[in-house]
């Protein structure tokens, strides 16, 4: 017996997705769901809430599916929804507290974190309050400018660049503390 894959065509998928063909759209949460859980779960905690907010972004998803133009990614076009529900998710939580302090400076630190595996550096991010760990997120793993940010967050682009310093500074101390750097830091 020959297996037929069910779409091999994303983009005749995404088209049956947005035409409410139920079989489609649940093809697209199979093969996205798991890369996007991951994206929620860098800004939540709670592995529970993060699936949560998962589910509500493709609920988004799905709805808004007809207004992707087919220009550039589909997964980073899911990607940022499921960026912004995330953020969405912790104001309504009221967990993001922003401290309007202004550094001008950042410290240039060795690191060395080959010995270092994922999920240690996970454990490490999650300990961040939830403000310095959004900033940190947004500008580290998903590439956004300061000024994006601060739009994102509806914070000023000066607090986005402090609690990018101070989430770099508390990693770097907690780094420091377990070892893992030290030697040839500033």
């Amino acid at each position: 017996m020959k297996i037929i894959p069910f779409y091999n065509n994303e983009k005749q998928l995404i088209k049956k997705a947005a035409a409410e063909n139920r079989q489609a759209q649940q093809a697209l949460y199979e093969k996205h769901a798991p890369k996007m859980l991951s994206v929620c779960r860098q800004y939540i905690n709670d592995l529970h809430f993060a699936e949560d907010v998962m589910v509500d972004g493709f609920v988004k998803v799905f709805k808004h599916l007809s207004s992707f133009k087919h220009q550039g990614s589909f997964e980073g076009w899911i990607r940022k929804i499921m960026v912004r529900e995330s953020i969405s998710h912790l104001r309504k939580q009221q967990f993001v507290v922003y401290d309007d302090d202004i550094i001008e400076r950042n410290k240039d630190v060795d690191t060395y974190t080959s010995e270092l595996d994922v999920a240690h550096i996970q454990l490490l991010i999650d300990a961040l309050p939830t403000g310095y760990k959004a900033v940190f997120i947004l500008n580290t793993v998903e590439g956004y400018k300061h000024q994006e940010i601060a739009e994102m967050l509806g914070i000023t682009e000066s607090t986005s660049k402090s609690q990018l310093f101070k989430a770099r500074k508390m990693l770097q101390e907690k780094l420091k503390q377990q070892k893992i750097i030290g030697y040839g830091t500033k």
